[in-house]
């Protein structure tokens, strides 16, 4: 699934991601959030899970932040207590930032042992004070990793401003990443832009082309485009307007994620580039989570009406080789 799927270079992954509840919740409270979570991940057609490693990026962006952060269990510890029951490739999210070296060292020596991936996810902030920078968490990863895939967050809305996003993809492959995940994708031409650069420049340099997986992300409010647009997710004015201006936002944003979907299948498939795509549930809503359901089946029938997947109604236990 996952593992050999990235080793192989092998395009039509799906992956579904999802953050760990709030530490305020009771045990009683996580157990029944987490055994929902199992019954509605069990029958998708996935390849693995993402789960998050939130973090308070207040100190990025001066606007007050749409919705509260709070607090969220840890991403490993939910994953080895909570999510055991599904039999499928996990790849965690790890915040390096509020590590220290030794304890980012222990970590990476566990995770040896569980079949999971992860990706390091640097501070939101120059501005934030951190044990650890990005580069030394690479540095750390290389020195204890036998065996486990390593992945790195890449943000077309980067590249607009200093046109280097694809240098910072190469930079990280060379430090061990072998998939990216992206932020959510909304503004579909700043993708492209960022892949365009990068096959080019693996062209030039004759360097391998790393596996790209696109976050899709469904949106049921004008709050949630606020907070959306906080985050530093960019939606062109045309597709904003479409969700502001519709009778059901949430069925609206579902259309647009695939009409997203299908252009970057065909721009990937026609450049080489490995790809899949992580359909992202952050939501407590049951209509947002129904959707994020729905987007992953229709996802699902798009890779495999391209002919990038070959489909699976079943979980089928993966070995990591």
């Amino acid at each position: 699934m996952f593992f050999d799927k990235v080793k192989n270079k092998q395009s039509g992954i799906l992956l579904y991601g999802i953050t760990p509840p709030k530490t305020q919740n009771t045990s009683e409270k996580t157990l029944e959030i987490s055994q929902k979570r199992i019954a509605n991940i069990q029958s998708l057609p996935i390849d693995g899970m993402v789960i998050y490693d939130l973090q308070d990026e207040s100190n990025r962006n001066s606007q007050e932040r749409p919705f509260p952060f709070l607090p969220t269990i840890d991403a490993y510890n939910y994953t080895t207590s909570y999510l055991h029951e599904l039999a499928i490739p996990k790849i965690i999210y790890r915040s390096v930032g509020k590590l220290s070296g030794g304890e980012l060292s222990t970590w990476v020596q566990d995770i040896q042992q569980q079949p999971c991936a992860t990706v390091f996810v640097g501070a939101p902030s120059r501005d934030q004070v951190t044990q650890l920078r990005l580069s030394e968490a690479y540095d750390i990863w290389n020195t204890h990793n036998q065996n486990a895939l390593l992945g790195g967050v890449t943000i077309s809305e980067r590249h607009q401003s200093g046109r280097s996003e694809h240098l910072k993809i190469v930079q990280k492959m060379e430090s061990g990443c072998s998939f990216f995940i992206s932020q959510c994708v909304y503004n579909v031409e700043y993708t492209k832009n960022v892949l365009s650069d990068l096959y080019f420049y693996c062209q030039s340099h004759q360097r391998p082309l790393p596996t790209i997986i696109f976050t899709l992300t469904t949106c049921g409010s004008l709050k949630t485009i606020d907070f959306m647009e906080w985050l530093g997710i960019h939606m062109p004015i045309w597709l904003k307007n479409e969700l502001a201006n519709c009778q059901n936002i949430l069925q609206r944003s579902v259309e647009l994620s695939l009409h997203i979907a299908n252009e970057l299948v065909a721009f990937c498939k026609d450049k080489g580039i490995p790809f899949g795509f992580n359909i992202e549930s952050v939501s407590i809503r049951k209509d947002e989570i129904e959707a994020s359901l729905y987007l992953v089946k229709e996802v699902d029938k798009i890779l495999t009406t391209s002919g990038a997947r070959i489909s699976t109604n079943s979980l089928v236990t993966d070995t990591r080789a």
